[in-house]
């Protein structure tokens, strides 16, 4: 873990960035999302255990959050070394993938497409949080919700698959 007297003092503009980049990503994947929970999503065959609808933009804008604290946290620790790139690396593809998600599984009706994606989110989600450990605990454990509700989301996913063959 490292540690230096600058990376203690709050920086907004830092922040605010983290939180727009994050929420960005939220509000565009939501264009694709949102048209399509009232046309095709609600013809799905789902499982019972299935949230409302309801559930999934108040899940999605609080790990988002909880993301992009994460990731400022990481950002004031930067020290160019390789395992901070590494760390970098595996942020932006974990948030490409989570992107990505909502364009093949809502926008292109893919669900088997939609599976594949989640599940290599899952395994960006697992590798993120290693790395980010590596730097910080904290920012390690703020994506511990993201990594359950992926988790549950992917068994969503793989259900709805086996549901509408």
């Amino acid at each position: 873990m490292r540690s230096n007297l600058a990376s203690t003092k709050f920086q907004p503009l830092a922040f605010t960035i983290s939180l727009l980049i994050t929420l960005t990503i939220g509000v565009v994947a939501s264009i694709f999302t949102r048209p399509e929970i009232k046309i095709w999503y609600i013809t799905l065959n789902k499982p019972s255990f299935t949230p409302p609808n309801w559930l999934f933009p108040l899940a999605w804008t609080t790990l988002y959050i909880l993301i992009a604290v994460s990731a400022y946290l990481i950002w004031k620790l930067r020290d160019g070394s390789s395992t901070y790139k590494t760390a970098a690396i595996i942020y932006v593809i974990q948030l490409a993938l989570n992107f990505s998600w909502s364009i093949v599984f809502f926008g292109m009706h893919q669900i088997l497409g939609g599976l594949f994606i989640i599940v290599t989110m899952l395994v960006a989600i697992i590798l993120n949080i290693s790395w980010f450990n590596r730097f910080s605990k904290t920012a390690a454990w703020l994506l511990v919700p993201y990594l359950l509700w992926v988790s549950y989301a992917t068994l969503l996913n793989i259900s709805i698959c086996v549901l509408n063959k």
